[in-house]
């Protein structure tokens, strides 16, 4: 189990991302640390494998946090969550030493995973502006070039959040077959090749916060 600290100035945002890694049981949680009064060497004492950090609105501090640890403890995977669309602060998070940056609005459910991804080198995104159609990864398509249907889309986004196919039977009121079914077809229409691979590819196309379009399923 990979030891995990978060890095916040908002505690509430902490106890959010610990529920998600305390129920994914891949991470042990070390606990929250707030980079405004902490030193970075408390971080480096800590001994994580994985150093989770808010951009804080693309504060210096956290360039200077990403810095120190990466060299006191080359080891320690680094992921930042940020909102950011700006090139110059996502290319100096990465320059700092960052692995991988995760969008702040992903569900605490789905954390774990892309985590576990990200540090797994599995994923790792440097593009510029997110989400715009002339930067997106070769291949990728848009809500709208990926056909999906009003279910096919409430699938996606239930397994996105976490959920099992149990679940997401219970929620739209379908068996686990027809589930299985739908999720076959968003395999199939976004080239991907298993859950993990399709919410990730949910989150970094925003097909999460896209309407539904009215297609009959």
């Amino acid at each position: 189990m990979q030891r995990l600290v978060v890095v916040a100035d908002n505690s509430l945002i902490s106890e959010a991302i610990a529920i998600g890694l305390r129920k994914s049981g891949e991470f042990k949680f070390l606990g929250h640390i707030d980079v405004r009064s902490v030193s970075w060497r408390s971080i480096v004492e800590a001994a994580p494998d994985v150093m989770l950090v808010d951009d804080l609105d693309h504060s210096e501090l956290v360039l200077e946090l990403i810095r120190r640890v990466k060299s006191e403890r080359p080891e320690t995977a680094v992921i930042v969550l940020t909102m950011g669309k700006d090139t110059d602060w996502l290319d100096a998070v990465f320059d700092a030493g960052a692995g991988g940056a995760i969008s702040k609005a992903t569900h605490p459910a789905a954390l774990a995973t892309l985590v576990r991804e990200t540090v797994g080198g599995h994923i790792l995104h440097r593009y510029k502006e997110w989400g715009q159609a002339d930067e997106r990864p070769r291949g990728a398509m848009t809500c709208e070039d990926s056909a999906l249907t009003t279910r096919e889309l409430e699938v996606l986004r239930l397994v996105a959040a976490g959920s099992t196919n149990g679940e997401i039977a219970r929620t739209l009121w379908v068996t686990e077959q027809t589930v299985k079914f739908h999720l076959s077809n968003v395999y199939r229409k976004l080239e991907v090749g298993n859950r993990t691979e399709a919410s990730h590819y949910a989150h970094v196309n925003g097909l999460l916060s896209t309407p539904a379009r009215p297609v009959v399923s």
